[in-house]
């Protein structure tokens, strides 16, 4: 073996194993953060935890339970109701963006994408208060799942538009062949090709405002008891935490209800992640 090819073979080592030091440096936080998380949340989860309402500073004085009922029904609700009009819509925009992508209209809803998928979430919430809150005379589940909705947008319309985009051609080509119109064409060839790219996004969009507290602020404030109507403030498990860590006799259900959320964020990216490999 030359010289030169025994240098050649070291460097290869070196980068291979200095990408792998970085790599592992770099999961070393997240690693720290649920180790904490899990160690001092783990012990406060109880079927009162996930069953009841949060507790208020005269029941935790006498020793009563609490949970976060509350703030699961509300969180569910409201990525329900945001789900129901931004998916549809992510995805109709996404298909848009991939088949006329040369169009100047395109063009515009892409940029208008981008300036959205970068606006801060606090600002999101301000805006939507504005618009929406004070017109209506009150805070309101809808207000937050307004909210929720718009920023989950720009997420699932860049998800659809790459998923399209990488489903070959000959698919497009054969269906126009046989003589099927450009909606069946979308809606029986390629969007079904192009599901667990579609889905991955949706998904990763769900989790990403899941645990976004700043909107909600603004627009459904919180609320103490179980909630089901959603004309009324509303509570979320983001908020919850916000609210136990500013009342130093609820600062121990803090750890429970972020392992809560921390877990539910896991599952759903690994859910996301088993979908694009099965349907890939």
């Amino acid at each position: 073996m030359t010289n030169d090819m025994k240098r050649r073979i070291v460097k290869s080592h070196a980068l291979h194993y200095g990408v792998c030091t970085i790599a592992a440096l770099t999961a070393v936080p997240l690693f720290l953060i649920v180790l904490k998380v899990l160690v001092a949340g783990i012990g406060g989860f109880s079927w009162a935890f996930f069953s009841e309402s949060a507790p208020s500073v005269y029941k935790t004085l006498i020793g009563e339970e609490g949970g976060i009922a509350g703030g699961i029904i509300g969180t569910l609700l409201m990525l329900l109701t945001a789900s129901a009009v931004s998916v549809p819509l992510g995805i109709l925009a996404g298909t848009f963006m991939s088949e006329y992508k040369h169009k100047k209209f395109a063009a515009m809803v892409s940029f208008l994408t981008d300036l959205l998928q970068g606006t801060p979430s606090v600002v999101l919430g301000i805006v939507i208060y504005a618009c929406i809150v004070v017109p209506t005379g009150g805070y309101s589940g809808f207000a937050g799942s307004i909210a929720l909705g718009i920023m989950m947008l720009p997420l699932i319309i860049r998800s659809t538009e790459e998923a399209l985009n990488i489903v070959p051609t000959t698919l497009r080509e054969a269906s126009v062949a046989l003589g099927a119109s450009f909606p069946t064409t979308v809606f029986r060839i390629l969007l079904p090709n192009a599901f667990g790219g579609v889905f991955t996004g949706v998904l990763l969009a769900i989790s990403r405002v899941i645990g976004e507290t700043a909107p909600l602020m603004f627009t459904a404030l919180g609320c103490a008891s179980v909630r089901w109507d959603m004309t009324k403030p509303m509570s979320a498990v983001p908020l919850m935490i916000w609210e136990f860590w500013t009342d130093a006799n609820l600062q121990e259900l803090v750890w429970s209800a972020a392992l809560f959320l921390l877990l539910l964020v896991l599952a759903l990216n690994f859910l996301a992640k088993y979908i694009e490999k099965r349907f890939t």
